[in-house]
């Protein structure tokens, strides 16, 4: 994966952060989601850095990035990991830069567009609605689909001891469930050796569960207090999402949006969750042509 890329870790604000950096042309971040890595991206990682200057890092608690003591998610807000990646970016000369962000790393990405405003200049979001948004629209059928959220969110060490038990079966078994065919099929063997490896480190499966911890509590006060003063995201956005995934089953997922950005256009694609792996190709031309 990655081939002609290097690798760095780089200070963020507070976290060690390691990045996979390739490619020539403006300088796009490419972030990731629950319970993946930066390796997530290589599917279209190739295509986009014949345009783009690419910056994949693995977001605080995740992969091989360091992992900050937190309680109650306080070291795992989406404020302060989308200050990590400024940091990144600014260590890398990057001061104005495109960004795209699936699952968690989208819910980073419009944190990171609603705080530092100017410095996104366009915004790509996969398979995500706001985090307020969601936590609103939670009813029976939506708790089961996105169980993990409730369930991550509860106090240490219970999902913690309970995941312990068996790491990688509940990992397999979470990104399984997720994709439209309910396969492992549309991910990497490489990819997959990775993502086992990083949950089964020691303080991986804390460290996420404080990431959903801050998403039930800090990240939703935020967007609550933002929604409150009209404050919106300014960068152009694209939104893109899978037809057989949790946003296209609680409705319109551009008109959610729109009350979210100044500019947002976006489309569905025949698939689950995870876009770039299971339509790398719509996803990689997509994002292509909206950040060109």
């Amino acid at each position: 994966m990655f081939e002609g890329f290097e690798t760095r870790t780089i200070a963020g604000e507070g976290a060690e952060i390691f990045c996979r950096l390739g490619g020539d042309g403006p300088p796009l971040l490419l972030l990731h989601g629950y319970p993946q890595t930066g390796a997530m991206w290589a599917p279209v990682a190739a295509r986009l850095a014949e345009r783009f200057t690419l910056v994949v890092p693995d977001l605080r608690g995740y992969g091989q990035s360091s992992r900050p003591e937190s309680k109650n998610g306080e070291g795992y807000s989406k404020r302060i990991m989308a200050r990590d990646m400024v940091a990144v970016m600014a260590a890398l000369g990057h001061e104005r830069f495109r960004l795209a962000g699936h699952d968690r790393g989208a819910r980073v990405a419009y944190r990171l567009a609603l705080d530092s405003g100017p410095g996104v200049e366009r915004l790509a979001l996969l398979d995500i609605v706001p985090t307020a948004e969601m936590w609103c629209a939670m009813d029976a059928a939506s708790a089961l689909k996105s169980y993990h959220w409730p369930f991550l969110a509860q106090p240490n060490p219970v999902p913690e001891r309970l995941i312990a038990a068996d790491p990688v079966f509940y990992l397999d078994h979470t990104i399984t469930s997720w994709t439209k065919g309910r396969s492992l099929a549309p991910f990497a063997p490489e990819a997959m050796v990775e993502y086992r490896k990083a949950f089964a480190q020691p303080g991986a499966v804390h460290a996420m569960c404080e990431d959903y911890r801050a998403g039930a509590t800090i990240d939703c006060e935020n967007d609550e207090i933002d929604r409150k003063a009209g404050r919106r995201i300014a960068a152009p956005t694209l939104v893109l999402w899978g037809e057989h995934g949790t946003p296209a089953a609680g409705g319109d997922v551009l008109a959610t949006w729109r009350n979210w950005c100044e500019s947002v256009e976006g489309k569905s694609f025949d698939a689950g969750h995870f876009l770039v792996e299971e339509a790398p190709d719509e996803t990689g031309a997509a994002l292509e042509r909206f950040f060109a």
